[in-house]
Parts: structure tokens; C-alpha cells; sequence
């Protein structure tokens, strides 16, 4: 595998980060599958990972990423290590410092970036269960308590799955929206997440238009049986 991982090819890159000297992407299909429960061999996977700290900045690059549960917990980074680590169970991953690489292996599920003036980023896994938790409010919460408000805040959720690919059942969609449809509904995700991050006073949203159920040639869907996984990965460079 080389290490000219080429996160461009396929993928989605947030461009509106970077007068903060933010890089934020979703890798594509094209990057290959960088699941590590899948019965992919090993080293293959290992290589992705290793191209993709190369693509970062090198060998040095501190790149975090954590055995996603589909809870709320974002893990606080800071810049006291060097490598690459492998967290414990978590969805989130926040730093207040520049510098950290953090990763979440989504395939559906809606890649949530959070990203401060200062350099303070958050990368989230938010799936159905993710968003009923309320991890971007957790997320939020936790910059707050950092002194930096919502107010200042961008968030972006990249490729996922669209409201009208995603169907679940009438129990799904009223704990997502708080009424029962009842019967198999159709949600949409980001949607929901926007909203609950404009009721907390975030203002500048944007959601991708691309869906990984649609744009199956180009992303990892679950829905569609695929077992690899795509990254959403942000950095906020020193």
C-alpha cells in the first residue's frame, strides 16, 4: 500500500473549514475499507491506516480514533503522546489543541464535524441510536465547558445515509422525532441532527448532498451489505 493516500479520490472534503486551518474529510470507496471487524487481512487494513497518517503529516502524526458503540461519549484529546491510538469504547473524539488526527469509521451512520475559530475540533459517529443519545449536544457541551459557545461553532455532517434510503421501524422513528408514525418510517438523520444542533444555538450548518445508499459506487453503505467502513477525519494543523 502506498503511502500517497489520495482522501480527494472519491471522498468528500469540508472546504468551509479551512480559513481555520482545519482539514475535514470523509474518504470514499476508492481509499479502500479502513474496518478493523471485518475478515479483511490485517495488514492491509494496517496500511490504509499508515498512508493515511502519512497523508497527515507523517509518521509523528498523533491520529486517535476508539471501538465505536453507538453511545455518547467523546473523548477528550490532548498533545502529550505521539502515534496512533486506539481509544476505548467511544463515538467521539473532541481536542482543544491543534494538532490531533481524529477518526470515525462510518458506513451509514452520519460523520458530524464540529469546528471552532480557535482550532478546537470534534469528529462524531452518530447513527440512529448515536443521535437519540444526543452526542452532538454532548459534544457541544464539552466545548463549552472549554469556554468556546456554540455560537462560534460550524458544524458539518458529511456523507450518510438520506432520508429517503433510510427506513426504520415505527420504535426507531419515534424516539428519533418524538411522535409514532406507526408504522416503518422513512428518517432523515442529518436533518434531525441540524436540528438539534440549531436548538443549540449553533449557526453555521451545512449537510452534504451525498448519500451512501445513492452513492453506492462511491461510498461504503451498510444498507446495501457492504462490511467496509469509510473515515471522517478532522485536523486542525499546528
Amino acid at each position: 500500500m502506498s503511502a500517497s493516500l489520495d482522501v480527494r479520490s472519491g471522498g468528500e472534503v469540508v472546504d468551509r473549514f479551512a480559513d481555520f486551518g482545519v482539514l475535514a474529510f470523509t474518504t470514499g470507496r476508492a481509499a479502500g475499507s479502513f474496518g478493523m471487524q471485518t475478515d479483511e487481512p490485517v495488514r492491509d487494513v494496517t496500511a490504509r491506516w499508515t498512508a493515511l497518517r502519512e497523508h497527515l503529516g507523517g509518521p509523528a502524526t498523533r491520529l486517535a480514533t476508539a471501538f465505536q458503540v453507538h453511545g455518547n461519549t467523546v473523548i477528550r484529546h490532548r498533545g502529550e503522546w505521539q502515534g496512533f491510538l486506539r481509544g476505548p469504547q467511544a463515538d467521539g473524539h473532541l481536542s482543544a489543541e491543534r494538532g490531533t488526527a481524529m477518526a470515525v469509521t462510518v458506513a451509514d451512520c452520519v460523520p458530524v464535524f464540529l469546528v471552532h475559530p480557535s482550532g478546537a475540533a470534534a469528529a462524531l459517529h452518530s447513527g440512529w441510536r448515536g443521535t437519540v443519545a444526543r452526542i452532538t449536544e454532548r459534544a457541544v457541551r464539552q466545548f463549552a465547558e472549554l469556554g468556546l459557545m456554540p455560537a462560534d461553532l460550524r458544524l458539518h455532517c458529511g456523507p450518510a445515509i438520506c432520508g429517503a434510503c433510510y427506513e426504520v421501524s415505527a420504535d426507531v422513528a419515534a424516539q428519533l422525532t418524538g411522535h409514532d408514525p406507526g408504522g416503518p418510517s422513512k428518517v432523515d438523520l442529518r436533518a434531525i441532527i441540524a436540528d438539534h444542533a440549531r436548538a443549540l444555538g449553533i449557526r453555521e450548518i451545512t449537510v452534504s448532498p451525498l448519500c451512501t445508499r445513492c452513492d453506492n459506487d462511491r461510498f461504503f453503505s451498510h444498507r446495501a451489505g457492504d462490511p467496509g467502513r469509510q473515515l471522517g477525519v478532522v485536523l486542525a494543523r499546528e
